[in-house]
């Protein structure tokens, strides 16, 4: 009997722990640096504001001891349309030709798969379902892109099969190419007519023929983080798309990094990979309650007006150094 229940015990005890080893999700832990500086600002300058984005944990990613270095005041805030994070600067009195702002903070990323883990206590709210579900500046619901989106979704029944539609139609058809001028801006009209572009070009896309089809979609921009690097600098951003389904939630896709990686199509619908770190949601951000800034196209760079008009001599640095991989 004493050698049935040892056995028995010994059965139990590796079913848990192969059990649970299939659970663990392929994460990266480490520490983050985006620093910029204003070069060449105006002697006579009287005003600077400055505003830039901050992350934040949600069910992906971990943010811990966020530390802002930065000799002059300033405030972070919480915007009301999309939920981001915003660190706000403004500066009235004289200062250096040179303005700098470093933050850092740890982070933790997993990897995901939203199509195996429903969530029926996810909903929308009525505003938070008509926001998604309307046009943007550069991403329209109506004319081309809807008729677009009808021949594209054609008689698929539910929004996850119309989504995976509009997912295989975009990654069978566009290229990642950012060659010539027009890419880059998350322009749908100019992805729909030439079928290429870079990341915001792809999901702008997307997100058009989701919203035109009735599927709530939304627009999700941070940094990519080396896949086989444990440290270095980060040169650019990485931009994906999530729609919403009744019964799961916001389900990710990154139709680029499937184009780029084909033996990783079928994860990048509903999958994203730990490799990136999440910055800001949303299109058309209003970053200031004033009028007198306008909305900005997407934001993840540091948006900067020197007397009201926009300063472009940024300097930025961004690096990241792992801590450890599992």
């Amino acid at each position: 009997m004493k050698i049935f229940l040892t056995i028995l015990t010994f059965l139990v005890l590796s079913l848990e722990i192969t059990g649970s080893s299939r659970t663990l999700e392929p994460s990266r832990n480490l520490e983050f640096s985006y620093g910029f500086t204003l070069k060449n600002i105006s002697k006579d300058a009287k005003r600077i504001s400055i505003w830039m984005p901050i992350p934040q944990s949600d069910n992906l990613q971990t943010i811990n001891n966020l530390k802002v270095d930065c000799p002059y005041p300033y405030v972070i805030e919480k915007e009301s349309e999309y939920g981001n994070l915003i660190l706000k600067i403004d500066l009235r009195e004289r200062v250096a030709n040179d303005v700098s702002l470093k933050l850092k903070f740890q982070a933790s990323r997993s990897s995901f798969m939203s199509l195996d883990k429903k969530s029926h206590s996810v909903s929308l709210t009525q505003e938070e379902r008509k926001r998604f579900l309307s046009s943007d500046r550069l991403v329209p619901i109506d004319g081309k892109i809807a008729e677009e989106a009808e021949n594209v979704v054609g008689k698929s029944n539910n929004d996850v099969d119309k989504a995976r539609a509009i997912y295989d139609y975009i990654t069978s058809t566009m290229k990642y190419d950012k060659s010539g001028t027009g890419w880059g801006r998350g322009d749908a009209i100019y992805a729909c007519d030439v079928k290429r572009g870079n990341c915001t070009d792809f999901h702008s896309l997307f997100i058009g023929f989701a919203r035109a089809s009735g599927i709530p979609a939304r627009f999700v921009i941070g940094f990519p983080l080396p896949e086989n690097k444990v440290n270095g600098e980060i040169l650019g951003y990485h931009c994906w798309a999530e729609f919403f389904a009744d019964g799961y939630g916001w389900i990710p896709v990154d139709a680029s990094e499937a184009v780029k990686n084909p033996e990783k199509k079928e994860f990048f619908f509903g999958g994203l990979d730990e490799n990136r770190i999440q910055f800001s949601i949303g299109r058309d951000i209003r970053l200031d309650k004033s009028p007198d800034v306008e909305p900005v196209n997407y934001f993840i760079y540091p948006f900067v007006l020197v007397d009201g008009k926009p300063f472009e001599n940024i300097e930025r640095h961004i690096t990241f150094s792992e801590t450890q991989k599992k």
